[in-house]
């Protein structure tokens, strides 16, 4: 059955639900979420609780870890450390989703939650993980924190280690058009970023016409669907 990849959903739960009915998911299918739930758009919390509904109904919905919930967790322990821009913007954006003042009000079944999250998974060829992996280490897959946070490592790909497998991730928002040309050079470049900037189609954050849309990519069946942003 088809196995799908949706990265960067940034609290835009209206825009999610949307594309898995464009894809048509079912429990016959499995979806992966390639992090960053939360954050930025209007309904952080809403997003886990489908994630969660989901789940409980049958539906097979696997999650990895992204930066932003790793942004949540460091403020939710008290470190605040160089998040005082994210705390008043990115992070106010959570808080406000579960009606708190600070993250370490969020409750705890959320942020336990956000902890447990596995930082990489590998299914069949593919590995997935949210910004990408580090090669200029002998082990790419030894630096969860780089997986998280990298950016700018395509040019970096050890493939003799990678061998066949592919590299799915978010993180990066790309343009449409960026995106395409990846999809289409996939069995040669062996990396794709599924990240297309939903959450940029809010005036706060916009940054180019060419983002603005959550996608999904069917691992399967290899193919592209794209949902441009209903929450904003």
């Amino acid at each position: 059955m088809p196995q799908f990849a949706i990265s960067d959903i940034h609290g835009c739960k209206k825009t999610f639900e949307s594309i898995l009915d464009k894809i048509a998911f079912s429990k016959a299918d499995t979806l992966f979420l390639l992090g960053d739930f939360v954050d930025r758009g209007p309904d952080s919390k809403g997003v886990i609780d489908l994630i969660w509904k989901l789940q409980n109904e049958g539906y097979q919905v696997n999650c990895i870890r992204g930066n932003h919930e790793e942004l949540v967790l460091r403020a939710a322990s008290s470190n605040y450390t160089l998040l005082e821009k994210w705390l008043v913007t990115d992070g106010k954006d959570t808080m406000d989703s579960f009606g708190v003042d600070n993250c370490a009000d969020i409750p705890a079944d959320y942020i336990q939650w956000m902890n447990s999250l596995p930082y990489f998974l590998e299914v069949d060829k593919y590995i997935l993980v949210h910004g990408g992996l580090d090669f200029t280490l002998q082990d790419p897959l030894a630096d969860t924190t780089e997986m998280c946070w990298i950016r700018a490592w395509h040019t970096h790909i050890n493939y003799d280690w990678l061998e066949q497998r592919i590299i799915l991730h978010g993180h990066t928002p790309i343009e449409i058009e960026l995106l395409e040309s990846q999809f289409v050079n996939l069995e040669h470049q062996q990396y794709l970023d599924i990240d297309n900037g939903c959450v940029y189609a809010h005036p706060r954050h916009w940054r180019s016409d060419g983002l603005g849309s959550l996608c999904a990519f069917d691992m399967t069946n290899r193919k592209l669907y794209f949902k441009e942003n209903i929450d904003i």
